[in-house]
Parts: C-alpha cells; sequence; structure tokens
C-alpha cells in the first residue's frame, strides 16, 4: 500500500494537482504493480514565504494547465477543420512529421500537399489517448479509425490508425503516423 508525499509550494491551480496526483498513481502502479485503489498520494502545500532553496524565497514553476494529451487533441482537432493557423499554434519551431510512405516533413502545406493525391479528407475516431512522461518530454500516443474520402470520392471507413506524438514546452515537436490506408485504397 504506496503513499506518496509531494510538498508543493502554494500557487498550482486544482486542475494542476489533480493530474499531479492521477500521474503519481499511475506511475507507482506501473513500477511497483499496486493497485490504484491501494495507493495513496498527499499534497502538502506551504506558502512561499514558507520555502527557500539557497536562502531565497522561490515562486512555484509554471505549470500548464493543459495536459499533453489535451494539446494533442487540439492540434487534431484543427488538422481536421483545416483551420492550418490554429494547428501551426500547437507546433514547436523544428516539427517533424512522418506518415506511411512519406518523407519527414516540416510544415503543414507539404503535409496537405502529400495528402492530397490519397484522400480528399480524412476524419479520426478515437479510441484511446495515452500519455508517458519522459525526463525532458511527453508521449501521447491515439489510436482508432479513419474515415473519409478518397480522391474520386468514393468514401471508406473503419481504418485503423496510430499516431505518436512528441510533446516538449507545451508544444507539439514530432509526429508519427501509421495506419492501413494502403491495404484499402482502390
Amino acid at each position: 500500500m504506496p503513499v506518496i508525499q509531494v510538498s508543493l509550494i502554494r500557487g498550482y491551480s486544482s486542475k494542476v494537482k489533480q493530474r499531479l496526483c492521477r500521474r503519481l498513481t499511475d506511475t507507482t502502479r506501473g513500477v511497483l504493480g499496486a493497485v490504484p485503489e491501494a495507493i495513496t498520494v498527499f499534497l502538502h502545500e506551504v506558502e512561499t514565504d514558507g520555502y527557500a532553496r539557497g536562502g531565497h524565497t522561490r515562486a512555484p514553476a509554471a505549470a500548464s494547465e493543459e495536459a499533453p494529451e489535451d494539446r494533442v487533441r487540439a492540434y487534431l482537432a484543427a488538422m481536421e477543420a483545416r483551420d492550418l493557423e490554429a494547428a501551426e499554434h500547437h507546433l514547436s519551431d523544428g516539427f517533424v512529421m512522418a506518415f506511411p510512405g512519406s518523407p519527414e516533413m516540416t510544415s503543414l502545406s507539404d503535409l496537405i500537399a502529400w495528402s492530397s493525391e490519397r484522400y480528399r479528407f480524412v476524419r479520426k475516431t478515437f479510441q484511446a489517448f495515452e500519455t508517458c512522461d519522459k525526463e525532458d518530454h511527453s508521449v501521447v500516443i491515439c489510436h482508432g479509425h479513419l474515415s473519409g474520402a478518397w480522391p474520386d470520392g468514393t468514401t471508406f471507413d473503419s481504418i485503423r490508425f496510430i499516431d505518436r506524438f512528441e510533446i516538449r514546452n507545451n508544444r507539439l515537436t514530432r509526429q508519427d503516423v501509421w495506419n492501413d490506408l494502403a491495404l484499402t485504397r482502390p
């Protein structure tokens, strides 16, 4: 029955603290094999004037209200709506993406040009989003099914896909895509 105690400088939102509790629970379950119901997390908060490092009081570090999977969902929604300006807002400088059969691309306009020969449009139905936090970035994997239309207007649906994203500093840095489109293309 693991008990985790964390001391935080007061100032983080309830949303951020709850996300921290969930991630600590998930990590503990993965490492120790404990069931979530047996894992207890306590967050202890101290006032900024009740904490010092190096003899100086500190303010809490900035934490994003947005979870990495929220950033991915917003990006994918903007892409589906073909709102490239909104989609660009989610990308870091140096963003790289790779799709089945594509070279690595670094711009959304390259992606649109490359995909225009493959399909008119595509929509995603998500089955799950999974997030893994690494030392300097987070990885979000989503999977589900694609539907859309081929270049000739014929529709398709129920095609499997997996997207893997890397997120650093709350921006998408990489997207790798795997899907079965080529297996079903007329």
